[in-house]
C-alpha cells in the first residue's frame, strides 16, 4: 500500500516535494489556496525566473545569510548542478548570465512554472485553504480544510509572508505553532530601502549600472559593499545590489545607515581628475550643468550639481581646484540616507520562520511532531538574491519529498 502524503503549498518547494514523493512511490495530494500552482514562481526575477546559481555548494553557502549549516545536507543531495540537469531533463533550455545566475533561455518564468507543474502532475490537486493539521492517536495526520482528509505524512511548504497575493500569506506559521513549533521573528529580506531624501524622487526611474555601493553605519564604518546595478524610485532605492544589501543589514537600525555610491569605481581619484580635466577642456565655454553629460546620466546631472554646492551656471573654464575636488568627492561618495525597509508585502523573501533546531536537516522532518516535514521559505533560512533562495526551495523540497515517501 502506497504511503499517502499531503503537501500544503503549491509553490516551488511544494511542487518539488510532491514530484519527488511521487517518484518514490507515494500517493500525493497538493493543497493550494490560490487558483493555480506556482503563482509566486511566475513573477520571480521580474518574470524571467532566476532558476538557480551555477556555483559550488561551498560558494552557495557563503551566500546564505541565515542558518547556512542547516542546508549542508540538502544542498549536497540536490545541488545547483542537479537543478540544472533537472530542468533540462524536463525540456527547459537554460542560460547562465553574470554572477552565475541561471535563467530559462526564453526569459519566461512560465517555462519553469509549466515544467514544475508537469513534474508534480501525478498529484491530486485540492484548491482550498488548510485551516489546521492535527496528529491522530493512530499515527495518522488530519489535514482540515473545507473537510477533513487523512494522511500518513504532511509536508508544509506554504512559503513566508512576502507577496501575500500570490499565496504567501504566512498561514503556515500558525499551523506549525499549533504543532508545537517555534517561529522566529518574521522580517522582510531582499526588499528595497526607503529614503526621505528628495534626491530619490528627483532621479526616480534612473538605473545605474557598474557602480559600487557601501552601506555605512552612523560612525561612517562600512557594514556592506557590492558592485552592480541599482535604481532610484519615488520612495528610495531598489535593484539587485540594494536587495542583497537589505538581507545583510535587516537586523540593524536602518535610520542609522547611509548608502554611499561610487559612480566611477573603475577610476581612482587621480585618473578621475584627469578625466574631468579632459572633459572640461573640450567643454570650456559651457555652463557646468551642460558639461557633465559624458560623465553622468542626464537625469542625475542637476541633483548631482546641487549636492556639490556649485552654481550650475558657473562656466567650466572658471571652476576652481576646490570645485573640482568637490565633484570628484561626490562621484566617489554620493550619499543617500536611509530611513526604513519597505513593507514585507514587497519583499522577495521572508527572513525568519520555523526554528531550524526543531527540524532534522537530513530529512526535513519535525523533531517535535514526527510525520510533519517542512520545505522552502517557511524554514528560517534565507540568502542573497541571485537564484539562491529558489535553489533552497528545490533542495529542501527534494529532501522532504524523498524522506516523507520513504519513512514510516
Amino acid at each position: 500500500m502506497n504511503k499517502k502524503i499531503a503537501v500544503i503549498g503549491g509553490g516551488a518547494a511544494g511542487m518539488m516535494a510532491a514530484g519527488t514523493a511521487l517518484e518514490y512511490g507515494a500517493d500525493v495530494t497538493i493543497f493550494e489556496h490560490t487558483d493555480r500552482l506556482g503563482k509566486k514562481l511566475a513573477i520571480t526575477g521580474k518574470g524571467r525566473c532566476n532558476v538557480t546559481n551555477d556555483c559550488t555548494v561551498t560558494e552557495f553557502l557563503e551566500n546564505v545569510t541565515v542558518n547556512p549549516r542547516f542546508l549542508y545536507t540538502a544542498l549536497y543531495a540536490f545541488p545547483p548542478e542537479r537543478t540544472i540537469e533537472f530542468f533540462e531533463g524536463l525540456g527547459v533550455e537554460l542560460k547562465t548570465e553574470r554572477g552565475n545566475r541561471v535563467f530559462p533561455t526564453n526569459d519566461k518564468a512560465k517555462t519553469i512554472v509549466d515544467a514544475m507543474r508537469r513534474y508534480s502532475s501525478g498529484a491530486t490537486l485540492i484548491y482550498e485553504h488548510v485551516r489546521s493539521v492535527c496528529k491522530n492517536d493512530d499515527g495518522s495526520i488530519s489535514v482540515i480544510g473545507k473537510k477533513e482528509y487523512t494522511f500518513d505524512a504532511v509536508i508544509i511548504a506554504t512559503g513566508g509572508r512576502s507577496y501575500p497575493l500570490t499565496g504567501s500569506d504566512g498561514s503556515g506559521y500558525n499551523i506549525a505553532k499549533s504543532l508545537g513549533h517555534t517561529v522566529t521573528a518574521i522580517k522582510p529580506s531582499l526588499v528595497p530601502f526607503e529614503s526621505k531624501s528628495d534626491l530619490c524622487k528627483r532621479m526616480m526611474g534612473l538605473s545605474l549600472k557598474n557602480v559600487a555601493i557601501r552601506i555605512l553605519d552612523k560612525n561612517g564604518q562600512s557594514v556592506y559593499s557590492d558592485f552592480g546595478e541599482m535604481m532610484f524610485t519615488h520612495f528610495g532605492l531598489t535593484g539587485p545590489m540594494i536587495l542583497s544589501a537589505s538581507a545583510h543589514v535587516k537586523n540593524l537600525h536602518i535610520p542609522d545607515l547611509t548608502v554611499s555610491i561610487d559612480l566611477k569605481p573603475a577610476l581612482d581619484e587621480k585618473k578621475l581628475d584627469m578625466r574631468l580635466l579632459s572633459d572640461f577642456k573640450d567643454r570650456a565655454n559651457r555652463d557646468l550643468i551642460n558639461a557633465m553629460d559624458a560623465l553622468l546620466p542626464v537625469k542625475m546631472i542637476e541633483p548631482f550639481i546641487s549636492m556639490s554646492g556649485i552654481d550650475p551656471r558657473k562656466k567650466v573654464n572658471v571652476l576652481t581646484k576646490d570645485d573640482r575636488r568637490r565633484l570628484l568627492t561626490l562621484m566617489k561618495d554620493f550619499r543617500i540616507p536611509l530611513t526604513a525597509l519597505r513593507p514585507i508585502d514587497e519583499a522577495i523573501i521572508t527572513s525568519g520562520g520555523i526554528e531550524v533546531k526543531e527540524i532534522n536537516p537530513k530529512t526535513m522532518e519535525s523533531r517535535i511532531s514526527p510525520g510533519i516535514y517542512f520545505a522552502g521559505e517557511i524554514i528560517d533560512v534565507d540568502a542573497y538574491t541571485g537564484g539562491f533562495n529558489l535553489q533552497i526551495a528545490y533542495s529542501t523540497g527534494f529532501i522532504a519529498g524523498k524522506s516523507a515517501a520513504e519513512t514510516y
